[in-house]
This record gives C-alpha cells, structure tokens and sequence, in this order.
C-alpha cells in the first residue's frame, strides 16, 4: 500500500484517506477485514493492467528476494509429486498472484483480498477477503474442507490451519506462538531469507 502510495498509482484523496483508515486500524477502532478489503479497494477507477504491472514491479524489486529457500523447495518436492498448491492471502490477489506463479500456482488456485474489474477498469466491488476465518471460508468455497497440508505465519491464518490434515507453522508471529503453544503444535524457523530476520514473523 505504501509503495503504490510513493508511485503515484492512487490520488491525493484516497492516500489521505487510506492513511487515516490504517492509523484508525493501529489504533484498535478498524478491523483487520475492514482494513485488507479497504487497501483493495484503494484501487478503484484505475485500470486493471495497470496494478498488475505495478504488482510485478513491486514483488520483483521488494518481495522476491525475502523468499525463504526451504518453502521454496518444499513447494517445488509437493508440485514433483502432483500435490495441488494453492495460496490464501488477504493481500490484494494482483500482488499474491505474481509470487505465485513462481512457485508453479495458477491465478485461478489464488485466494486473496479480490475487487471486481469491469472492462478493464477496478472497482470497489469486494468479490472476495480471505482473513481469519475467511481464510477458512474461502478454501472451503473451493472444496478444500479439509486440506492436507496448511502452511501459515500470521496469527490471521489459525483459522486455516485449524482445519488442515496438517498444520504447518512458519517463523510464526508471536501471537501465532502463543497459540502454536496452546495446541500442542511445533513450529519451524527457516534460515533467514534476504532482509528478513528468522525471528520475526509478520502479522
């Protein structure tokens, strides 16, 4: 958000706005769905193509080298074994669907904050917000009711992980610790990828 913010994709008005939302958010008074769908919505009345170059940009230059090597090979040994990859994200689904495809997940297997688009053009239309238990819903939505395997960081993605065959905790953020600790669970620390401390989970 604040990256497309600094390129000038959004107007004066709606940055001033956004940013008044996310201090709110800090503040406790904007739920954590309120927020995600509204950092989509930002976009409105600009043209599709447009945020999706600007996402290849953005994850290119600031997110790929953050990548942990280890979930990189554990995505390329499920893919070699015919496992069916899909990933959940209350990120904006143009952002989630450019990491994705590198590690071999089709757009259509993405589940991810989504406005609709209308010729070409982003509306503020939410067609989908996967958080908490939304992250649930949505892999239910698709037929996942139970998947075998669920891969989470966020104390956002308990809801997810709660329903997995296996659940599988990544440099989980303390508030996922916690919980990890409340039900029994392990959890791993990858090496540190680029810029990215393996103590420090995100939110």
């Amino acid at each position: 958000m604040v990256w497309s913010i600094e390129q000038g994709l959004v107007s004066r008005g709606a940055s001033d706005w956004i940013d008044n939302r996310y201090r709110a958010y800090l503040a406790g008074t904007v739920s954590e769905l309120a927020i995600c769908g509204e950092m989509t919505q930002l976009y409105e009345g600009l043209r599709e193509q447009e945020l999706r170059n600007a996402a290849a940009e953005f994850f290119r230059n600031h997110v790929e080298r953050r990548i942990f090597p280890e979930m990189r090979r554990i995505a390329e040994t499920l893919k070699a074994h015919g496992t069916e990859l899909w990933a959940v994200s209350s990120t904006n689904k143009w952002v989630v669907a450019e990491g994705a495809r590198g590690f071999g997940i089709p757009e259509e297997r993405v589940l991810a904050a989504e406005v609709r688009v209308v010729s070409g053009m982003i509306t503020s239309t939410l067609i989908d917000m996967p958080t908490d238990e939304g992250k649930a819903a949505s892999l239910r939505r698709v037929g996942l009711e139970r998947p075998d395997a669920v891969f989470g960081n966020s104390i956002h993605d308990l809801a997810m992980l709660k329903i997995a065959r296996r659940a599988f905790p990544i440099n989980p953020s303390p508030a996922l610790i916690k919980e990890c600790s409340r039900l029994g669970w392990s959890y791993f620390r990858p090496h540190a990828a680029e810029g990215v401390p393996a103590a420090v989970g995100g939110e």
